[in-house]
């Protein structure tokens, strides 16, 4: 994949507006998720381990909120020739790109991308769904539906790998952790006005949960056992087996 150097946030803008993943994002947004989101080349890296560990054969595994392909990519290059990746996203310019990057890639398995909305999407013989850093932009109230239609859909001893940003509850705990991520990012380039400007554009569109709230959501789903599987600074990764 290439991706243009994310400058997006980079002058001062008049007015903010909240974030979208139009076509603007979808040229940078590979390099914006490496520079902003800690511990995303192992999850990716974990992701590819964990579809060689519960994908079964003849089954369907989905990526919901595919984005530019990276995740639909690392489930593809470790499943059985008779499965199928589905990926979803509801970003057209997203869409686009996620399909020249699998048309580079010549893996066994067959790989379908829909335009869509993923609260719309039917999962179905699934052994293994992923959603990357996409729950938190659904609306609070409605994630409990979202995730219970997902595990409806699971075949048992199927998994989802839900990967989010969290917050914690203890007030000098989300300090310490978002001040390390600030430090994040400015150790990947990023200036204060950059942070600034994109926390705003996120501030009512990206709203995160809890880690007991994640795992409280998933076992009323339906899902046996949860674990949390990779952590770094407020991301983390969730493995929950139906």
């Amino acid at each position: 994949m290439v991706s243009r150097k994310d400058t997006v946030f980079s002058t001062p803008l008049g007015h903010i507006d909240d974030f979208e993943f139009n076509a603007q994002m979808a040229d940078v947004f590979e390099n914006m998720i490496q520079r902003s989101v800690p511990g995303y080349a192992l999850l990716l890296e974990m992701i590819g381990m964990l579809t060689g560990t519960y994908a079964q054969a003849g089954t369907n595994c989905y990526d919901l909120g595919c984005s530019l392909g990276a995740s639909t990519l690392k489930i593809r290059q470790n499943l059985p020739g008779d499965c199928v990746v589905i990926g979803i996203d509801s970003s057209e310019a997203m869409v686009e790109k996620c399909i020249g990057n699998i048309h580079r890639d010549h893996s066994q398995a067959k790989v379908t991308i829909r335009l869509e909305d993923l609260q719309d999407t039917i999962i179905e013989n699934a052994s293994m769904v992923v959603m990357n850093f996409t729950l938190q932009f659904i609306a609070d109230e409605k994630r409990s539906a979202v995730l219970k239609r997902i595990a409806d859909g699971i075949n048992e001893g199927g998994v989802l790998i839900l990967s989010e940003k969290i917050k914690f509850e203890d007030t000098a705990r989300q300090e310490l952790m978002t001040g390390l991520h600030l430090e994040f990012k400015k150790h990947h380039g990023y200036s204060d006005l950059e942070i600034a400007q994109k926390r705003a554009s996120l501030e009512n569109v990206l709203v995160p949960n809890t880690t007991a709230e994640h795992i409280d959501r998933l076992k009323a789903a339906g899902f046996s056992t949860v674990e949390l599987i990779v952590r770094c600074l407020n991301f983390v990764s969730f493995l929950a087996i139906k």
